[in-house]
């Protein structure tokens, strides 16, 4: 049995799965984060030679202890414990996910400058001049484009239309604009959930790599028959800070990039809904 699908559907299917499918990406990215942290920072070349693990081919088969002594440059990111792979996964992930909406919301844009496009289209419409601003939207090539040439496109069916009184004209037009506006934002949108999750999310993990290294720290104080335990106490410290400085830092990059993007997808609703006033009160005025 077929099924008919109208044109409205498809492009809101189309919508929905452009851009990168986070049910695939984020695996991934969770692989690729393991990798970095059992492969760059757990790297035999970030641990000091130390007699007692002479010979070990690889720091994964040598003394954990020996081994937690000596740690330098990336080897220090390797001793905050197995939280890290999952904060260079959340950092990687916004990483990735922040070029994507960049891409996409910079091709929203379209072409050319958006403020002369508005500037233009209004100054088309004061003159009545619907076909020249048609073309003002081919040129321009983005979602403000794509909804303007909708509403645009209902604004001359609606003129040469003699069965609608002018304020049912106006309602459809309104509609059609709306309809328009709706099917666009989803492509903008999508994804920016993840970042303005892992904003949160990165610091409550980290949070939770401080608490295990602390624990690790008051363990070490406590142990060894009264004497504490010098490096175990370090390692533990170190690795609690490790993680604090790693949430942290994902977390104030996610946030600072889910604002820098909700600013742009506001300048470009802003836009549109400026060009529809000017297509409403062009309409009102002519029709």
């Amino acid at each position: 049995m077929e099924m008919n699908v109208s044109k409205n559907d498809e492009q809101v299917i189309a919508r929905k799965s452009g851009g990168l499918n986070p049910s695939v990406i984020i695996p991934i990215l969770l692989l690729v984060g393991i990798a970095i942290y059992l492969f760059i920072c757990g790297n035999p070349g970030n641990f000091q030679d130390d007699p007692r693990i002479k010979g070990v081919a690889s720091v994964a088969f040598a003394n954990i202890e020996s081994k937690e002594l000596h740690p330098h440059g990336l080897g220090m990111v390797y001793m905050g414990g197995f939280i890290v792979p999952i904060l260079i996964t959340f950092m990687i992930t916004v990483l990735v996910f922040a070029f994507e909406r960049f891409f996409v919301l910079r091709k929203a844009s379209g072409s050319g400058n958006i403020d002369n496009f508005v500037l233009q289209v209004r100054s088309l419409l004061n003159q009545n001049k619907v076909d020249e601003a048609l073309e003002e939207c081919d040129r321009q090539q983005g979602s403000v484009g794509n909804v303007v040439k909708e509403g645009l496109t209902t604004y001359k069916a609606l003129s040469h239309d003699t069965t609608l009184n002018k304020e049912q004209k106006m309602v459809a037009l309104n509609k059609a604009i709306e309809e328009a506006t709706t099917l666009e934002m989803p492509m903008l949108e999508k994804n920016m959930m993840i970042l303005s999750t892992l904003g949160t999310v990165a610091t409550l993990v980290a949070l939770l790599g401080t608490v295990i290294g602390m624990i690790r720290a008051f363990a070490a104080l406590g142990g060894g028959g009264g004497t504490p335990d010098a490096a175990a106490l370090s390692i533990g410290i170190s690795e609690a800070l490790m993680n604090t400085a790693l949430g942290i830092g994902t977390s104030a990059i996610a946030i600072i990039l889910y604002n820098f993007f909700t600013s742009k997808i506001d300048g470009l609703t802003y836009k549109i809904d400026e060009i529809a006033m000017s297509i409403q009160q062009s309409f009102a005025e002519f029709n």
